[in-house]
């Protein structure tokens, strides 16, 4: 309790004031004290530190599973793992990177080609009054030296195919890199498998080459050929002889002599519809790409040569150089704005796509054995999506196939629906 006593205020000048505080009980705060060995040890004989066993149990599992006949080969795997996702980092730079340039030079040279080309008709609109057109004349002229030269490497190189190029190879190393985390994820993967992976990296290297200098693909080759990014694989082949009591093949694996027959049906599609189709359009491409990066860097040149002679009162040396640049400028602009050589390398890797399934489907029926093929119904269905069929489509193409070939005419279906 507190009480405050106060004077009359007139009567004087102080305040006394006095305060009673209630004292508060005395409370004893016990500190636990750290628990003796004997306690722990009683503890762990009773099993109530769970722990510790987790602990050692999580140490011998650690220990197993280094000293695993498996962890090499999977640090292999994890390291091969990295090197593929660089290959699609550096490859998805470089695509970007030239796909710039295509943009870049083709609007640069029609920049240049049109410019010069507007300098030779004011040359020509003013020569006949008698003004200086020497400025005039060298300007244009070195301005269409300028754009043919840099036509001519631009041709060379075809940056719009090398940008495919390089976005191709990128989607091939996204698959492989998710080839390999499914290797991973299933486990118990074998030395085979490493070196499978690894001449899979090599190949890809080869056929999709970084560098432009030495070792950049032919743009204009003589003839069109498939791609091939997948190394040489061999097999072993392993004859089983049959007893003459076996009408039919043993079922074994998912196999039957009914499956292998529809593999066959659909290598005999692939071949006749969908690999000449490509090879036809692959070499309308070739031509028709050779023959604009012929014509443009002409034309271009008719025009610096042409420009020299504006103003001589001809009419035809007028006309020429201005026409000449146009036609390169709509040239220029129909082979690399429509980007023919991209075209072209889409149909080498088409191609190159059903090379690839042609070569597994028949290295898979050459090997004898058929328990070290892959699981036939698995087959089935992975060849039938890579189609873009279903089981049951790719089963009636091979039996529709087999009846035209028995009639003794050409199926009219191609054996991919995807492209």
């Amino acid at each position: 309790m507190a009480s405050i006593q106060t004077s009359p205020l007139f009567s004087s000048n102080r305040v006394n004031a006095s305060f009673h505080v209630t004292k508060l009980p005395r409370a004893n705060f016990s500190v636990p004290r750290k628990p003796t060995s004997d306690v722990v040890q009683e503890l762990k004989l009773r099993g109530s530190v769970p722990f510790m066993s987790a602990t050692n149990n999580t140490t011998q599992l650690h220990n197993s599973l280094y000293n695993s006949s498996n962890s090499t080969t999977n640090i292999k795997l994890y390291s091969i793992l990295e090197v593929v996702a660089d290959r699609v980092e550096m490859h998805k730079n470089v695509g970007e990177q030239r796909d710039n340039w295509n943009n870049l030079l083709l609007n640069n040279i029609n920049m240049i080609t049109l410019s010069a080309a507007t300098l030779t008709a004011i040359a020509a609109t003013f020569g006949y009054e008698g003004a200086p057109l020497l400025p005039l004349k060298i300007s244009s002229s070195l301005l269409f030296s300028a754009a043919t030269a840099m036509l001519l490497i631009m041709n060379k190189i075809q940056p719009s195919q090398l940008a495919e190029e390089q976005r191709i190879a990128t989607k091939l190393f996204r698959m492989l890199q998710s080839e390999i985390q499914t290797t991973i994820a299933i486990g118990n993967p074998t030395e085979e498998d490493v070196n499978g992976f690894t001449e899979k990296v090599l190949a890809l290297d080869k056929s999709y080459p970084l560098p432009l200098l030495g070792v950049m693909l032919e743009k204009f080759p003589a003839k069109y050929e498939p791609a091939v990014w997948w190394p040489d694989t061999k097999f072993q082949f392993e004859g089983k002889s049959k007893t003459a009591n076996h009408g039919m093949m043993e079922k074994n694996n998912g196999w039957s002599e009914e499956l292998e027959i529809e593999m066959r049906e659909v290598i005999q599609v692939i071949k006749r519809k969908d690999m000449e189709d490509y090879e036809r359009l692959g070499n309308i491409a070739i031509k028709v790409n050779k023959s604009l990066a012929i014509a443009g860097p002409l034309l271009t040149g008719v025009a610096a040569i042409g420009s020299g002679f504006v103003g001589n009162g001809s009419v035809v040396s007028d006309i020429v150089p201005v026409m000449a640049a146009s036609m390169a400028a709509v040239i220029n602009a129909l082979e690399h704005g429509g980007q023919v050589g991209m075209v072209f390398e889409m149909y080498r890797n088409c191609g190159g796509f059903f090379k690839l399934l042609e070569e597994t489907i028949e290295s898979t029926l050459e090997e004898k054995d058929v328990e070290k093929r892959e699981n036939g119904k698995v087959f089935e269905m992975k060849m039938a999506l890579r189609l873009g069929r279903s089981v049951s489509q790719l089963r009636q193409l091979a039996s529709k196939s087999a009846s035209c070939r028995t009639q003794g005419i050409h199926i009219d279906e191609f054996a991919s629906k995807l492209f």
